[in-house]
C-alpha cells in the first residue's frame, strides 16, 4: 500500500525524523478518541438518568456491551492492521465517533442510547487501541518507551479537557449541547492529521525505526518476532493477559462511576468533574514520567507498581467526604492508570516484537475489553443494590492487589528468532 502524497514529498526535504510527525497525528487521534471514554461519560450520568430515570446499571450496560462488541472486532482488525497500516483504521475511528457522540444528543430512549454509545465505545476500545498503538510500535524501537509516553500523555489530556469540556458545554443542565461539543472537538482534532500524514511503517518511505542507519539497524539488539501463533504458547503471554483482565474492570468501573460516588458524598458536580480532571491529569503526568525510566528496568515492575498506585488510590475512594482526600485519592488512582495505559502496549511490543504485533495484541484486547466492560456494570449493579459505591470500591481495590503479583511473575521469554507468515 503507497503511503499518502505529502509525506512521500516531505520525507526527502526533511531535517528531522518523520517518525515525530507521526507521533503528532498520533496523539491527535488520541486526544480525539477519548469522546466515549467512560470519565466523559461519567459527567452525563446524574442529567441523562435525571431526565429519563433510568437506573445506573442501565446506563452502564452500555459501556459493558461496547466493550464486548470491540471483543469481536479487534481479533480480526489485528492481522489488517499488520497488512494495511493504522491510517484508515484510525482515520474511520475518528469519523465514527464523532458522529455518533453528536448524534447522542438526539437521545430519546434507552435503545437509541445503546446504539449509539455502544458503537463509539466498541471503536474506542478495539480499533482505536490497536490502531494507535500499533503505528507506535511501527515507528519506534529504541525509543518506544518515549513515544509512548508521549502518545499516552496526550489521550490523558482528552480526559482531562473533554468533561470540562462538556461540562462548560451544559452549565444550565443541557446535556444534549454537552454531546454535540464533544463532537465537534474530536473531529475537529482528530481526523485531517491522519489522513493526510500518517504512513503505515518506517520502511514504507526508505526509512526504519527510530531514524537509526541501515549499519546501525544491523549491529542493534535483535527484536523479538513472534506470530501470533508462538506468542500464545508463551507463558508470558497468559500472565500480561491475566494482568490486563485483573486491572482493566478497576480502571472501567472506578472512571465511569467517579462523579456519581463524589455527588453522593456530598460534592458538587463541579467539584467532581474537576476531581476527574485532576485524576486524568496524574494520569498524564505518570504517563509522559514513564518516557523517561531506563530502558534496562524490567517492565514487569514498572506494571506492579502502577498496579499498586490503583490498589490505593481505590482504596482510598471508599472513605472519601471532603475535596481534598477526593483529590488525594482520585490522583493516586489516575497515577496507577497513567502507567498502565503507557506500559502495557509497550511490554506487548517488547515482548513480542512489531512483525505481527497486531494479530496478537488484537487476541489480547479481546480480553481487555471484556474485563473493561465488566467493571461498569458490576459496580452500577452493586451500587443499585447497596444504594451506594462502598462495595465495589472494596472489589476493585482487590482486583488491583492481585495484579501486583501477575505483573511480577510476567518475565520475557527468549525472543523467538523468526515469524511464521
Amino acid at each position: 500500500m503507497r503511503p499518502p502524497l505529502l509525506p512521500r514529498l516531505l520525507v526527502p526535504r526533511l531535517p528531522f525524523f518523520y517518525g515525530w510527525i507521526v507521533l503528532a497525528c498520533i496523539c491527535l487521534a488520541g486526544f480525539a478518541r477519548q469522546g466515549p471514554a467512560v470519565a466523559v461519560l461519567s459527567v452525563f450520568v446524574v442529567p441523562m438518568t435525571d431526565t429519563f430515570g433510568w437506573s445506573r446499571t442501565e446506563m452502564a450496560g452500555a459501556v459493558s456491551l461496547g466493550g464486548v462488541l470491540a471483543a469481536f472486532v479487534s481479533p480480526a482488525l489485528g492481522p489488517i492492521l499488520d497488512r494495511r497500516g493504522a491510517r484508515l483504521i484510525l482515520c474511520l475511528a475518528v469519523l465514527s465517533t464523532g458522529l455518533a457522540t453528536m448524534a447522542l444528543s438526539l437521545t430519546q430512549s434507552l435503545l437509541v442510547f445503546y446504539l449509539l454509545f455502544c458503537f463509539a465505545r466498541m471503536v474506542w476500545a478495539g480499533p482505536f487501541e490497536l490502531g494507535l498503538y500499533g503505528a507506535i510500535n511501527n515507528w519506534f524501537v529504541a525509543r518506544r518507551a518515549r513515544a509512548t509516553s508521549i502518545a499516552t500523555l496526550a489521550q490523558m489530556s482528552g480526559l482531562v479537557a473533554l468533561p470540562i469540556i462538556a461540562q462548560l458545554a451544559m452549565h444550565d443542565g443541557d446535556w444534549r449541547r454537552g454531546w454535540i461539543a464533544i463532537g465537534i472537538t474530536v473531529l475537529a482534532v482528530g481526523f485531517l492529521p491522519v489522513w493526510l500524514f500518517l504512513v503505515r511503517r518506517p520502511e514504507d518511505v526508505g526509512l526504519v525505526p527510530d531514524r537509526l542507519s541501515a549499519a546501525a539497524a544491523a549491529a542493534a539488539a535483535p527484536e523479538p518476532r513472534y506470530s501470533r501463533a508462538e506468542a500464545m504458547r508463551t507463558r508470558a503471554f497468559w500472565l500480561l493477559s491475566l494482568y490486563t483482565v485483573l486491572v482493566f474492570p478497576v480502571q472501567a468501573g472506578v472512571s465511569l462511576h467517579q462523579a456519581p460516588h463524589l455527588i453522593e458524598v456530598g460534592l458538587s458536580p463541579m467539584v467532581a468533574a474537576t476531581v476527574i480532571g485532576f485524576f486524568s491529569a496524574m494520569s498524564s503526568v505518570a504517563s509522559f514520567g514513564i518516557g523517561f525510566l531506563p530502558r534496562r528496568w524490567p517492565v514487569r515492575f514498572a506494571l506492579s507498581g502502577a498496579a499498586a498506585l490503583l490498589a490505593l488510590g481505590t482504596a482510598g475512594l471508599v472513605g472519601v467526604a471532603a475535596a481534598i482526600p477526593a483529590y488525594l485519592f482520585a490522583g493516586l488512582f489516575g497515577l496507577g492508570i497513567g502507567g498502565i495505559m503507557t506500559l502495557l502496549p509497550m511490554a506487548w511490543a517488547d515482548y513480542f516484537g512489531r512483525e505481527s504485533y497486531g494479530a496478537i495484541r488484537g487476541v489480547a484486547l479481546s480480553m481487555q475489553v471484556i474485563a473493561q466492560a465488566t467493571g461498569p456494570l458490576a459496580s452500577g449493579a452493586l451500587r443499585d443494590l447497596t444504594a451506594d459505591y462502598t462495595a465495589s470500591l472494596v472489589l476493585f481495590a482487590a482486583l488491583a492487589a492481585l495484579a501486583i503479583a501477575a505483573a511480577l511473575a510476567a518475565r520475557p521469554h527468549a525472543p523467538a528468532s523468526t515469524a511464521s507468515a
